[in-house]
């Protein structure tokens, strides 16, 4: 009785208990996620402000700032792809601002084919927010010496490259040159533990499905016998 009964029957509602924790915890992960979104969409949508002195990569990251100055010509090229559009890079060009502080704007997107093609750099007002994107890991290949191209943008390794602070300002909108603008959003942060909670607490139910049919067919046994 034990063996057929007791048993399945502490092990099944073991194993639904641990699915369901862990589908509740999910959920739980689920609003702190759109709590923290919330919360970038925010920053990145506040009104610009002027540049801080020294920005911290934690308190600033996503602030929305304006700056005028100018373009320098001084770029990296980042790989990148657009739906629909392509392959093509990220201009990251280096800009000293009207107080003499020389940081990098992410103008936007080009298409590979217009990667050499000269652009102004007349004096600018750039809106945009700050960001420190974390792109790179150990298998980030080191950018490409014949072409120039980047693979993945890291602030410091392109600050030492343009000679500039690490100061990453992404430009809200064009800045001419037939460079598009891509803005900073929250679309593109994973947020997948809705998903990851429907699909413990699916495993939940067939694990109570598993156990119910094993203790039914313990029971047909036993009459049998």
């Amino acid at each position: 009785m034990i063996r057929r009964v007791i048993l399945p029957l502490a092990f099944g509602a073991i194993g639904i208990g641990i699915l369901l924790g862990l589908g509740f915890w999910q959920l739980a992960r689920l609003e702190v996620k759109e709590a923290y979104i919330a919360q970038i969409d925010a920053a990145i949508a506040g009104a610009p402000v002027a540049l801080p002195a020294e920005p911290d990569p934690l308190a600033d990251k996503f602030r929305a700032v304006i700056v005028t100055g100018q373009f320098t010509g001084d770029a990296v090229d980042v790989l990148v792809s657009r739906k629909d559009i392509g392959a093509g890079v990220r201009v990251i060009e280096a800009f000293v601002t009207d107080t003499g502080r020389r940081i990098m704007v992410d103008r936007g997107f080009v298409l590979d084919a217009d990667r050499k093609a000269a652009r102004a750099t007349d004096v600018a007002e750039v809106t945009g927010n700050l960001h420190w994107p974390d792109e790179t890991d150990s298998y980030t290949p080191v950018p490409d010496a014949a072409t120039g191209l980047w693979f993945a943008r890291d602030v410091a390794a392109m600050a030492v490259a343009l000679e500039t602070d690490a100061v990453l300002v992404v430009a809200r909108s064009d800045t001419g040159g037939g460079v598009d603008a891509l803005p900073v959003d929250g679309a593109g942060i994973p947020n997948d533990h809705l998903q990851y909670a429907i699909t413990w607490f699916s495993l939940a139910v067939v694990w109570a499905g598993m156990t119910g049919l094993l203790l039914w067919r313990n029971r047909r046994k036993a009459v049998k016998v």
